[in-house]
């Protein structure tokens, strides 16, 4: 399914109406958008509250090294500047039930977490007894601390480890575990460079779950050459291709690269009643810098493209 924005037909009014309204629609979607960092942005959260509306999300990441009081003090960080803290825990790196009680008790009651990503995480053999997010969900634990808004990890485009079937399952037994202790659950996706995987996999999901809320994981602004990086270690499928095919040459990976393609398809989805679709940033091109496009994108005037795309007057 292609939602790439078409060559518009009509009269000059209603072409001018239906362009306003995409701008509109975009502006939105940035107001609304979520963004990730990792616990060495600590220091940068403060810099980037004025890009941010307060309450904004903020996920932070577990990344190679880092340990749960790190995890805790980030979320902190984000809580003081007056932000929406929303840890990832890798099912695969909690040592014990008890591990698991500490943690999340610790969270709730420091950083005042309401809301959590739970993945399976990248551990091959599980640390303790949590080998897949929905041991977690299931522990009770999230409820005992009023966690009741869930992300989880969503593949549009496949798993490297992990074949489609037990993906698709995967989600099905989430959603029967939300709507059974009356969560909110969230499905953010796996950063992605290409729209047709993503609207494909949405349409089958909101089969089994009619109102489940998506959010689309954009990469920010950043060099090709970081997106390349990315996007082979995550195992981001389809869209490595349509990345590689982009750059008119090796020259280009040194160039930069938005979401705004990406960004204005899934807005344009969401004017068509598709969606509804959120969106949420992945800051590889640096915290500051993505939360510094968020911010333009909703308050400054959109110019839209004929290349499915859009510019940004600068304020």
């Amino acid at each position: 399914m292609n939602r790439s924005p078409s060559p518009a037909t009509g009269s000059p009014a209603s072409l001018a109406r239906a362009r306003s309204a995409e701008a509109v629609a975009i502006a939105a979607l940035a107001r609304d958008a979520s963004v990730e960092m990792t616990w060495h942005n600590a220091a940068d959260v403060e810099a980037c509250r004025r890009f941010l509306r307060a309450g904004t999300r903020i996920y932070v990441s577990f990344i190679p090294g880092q340990s749960w009081a790190d995890t805790v003090s980030a979320c902190i960080a984000v809580r003081a500047a007056g932000l929406e803290a929303v840890p990832h825990i890798p099912a695969r790196e909690i040592a014990s039930a008890a591990a698991l009680d500490a943690l999340v008790a610790e969270l709730a009651s420091h950083a005042r977490v309401r809301r959590l990503l739970l993945i399976a995480g990248d551990r091959a053999a599980p640390a303790g007894p949590f080998a897949q997010s929905l041991d977690v969900m299931r522990s009770g634990v999230l409820e005992r601390y009023g966690i009741r808004e869930i992300s989880v990890a969503a593949h549009p485009e496949g798993h490297p480890r992990v074949d489609a079937a037990t993906l698709r399952r995967a989600e099905r037994e989430k959603i029967d575990w939300a709507g059974h202790v009356g969560a909110e659950l969230t499905f953010l996706t796996q950063f992605f460079f290409e729209t047709e995987p993503f609207f494909a996999w949405a349409e089958t999901l909101r089969g089994h779950a009619p109102h489940a809320r998506i959010v689309a994981g954009l990469a920010g602004p950043a060099r090709l050459s970081t997106l390349f990086k990315y996007a082979v270690r995550c195992g981001a499928g389809a869209s490595i291709r349509a990345l590689g095919a982009r750059p008119a040459s090796f020259a280009g990976l040194a160039a930069e690269r938005g979401p705004e393609r990406l960004a204005r398809a899934i807005a344009q989805a969401n004017l068509e009643g598709a969606g509804p679709f959120g969106m949420h940033l992945y800051s590889f091109g640096g915290l500051e810098r993505t939360c510094a496009w968020i911010d333009s994108t909703a308050h400054c005037p959109i110019t839209l493209d004929d290349e499915g795309g859009f510019s940004v007057e600068p304020p």
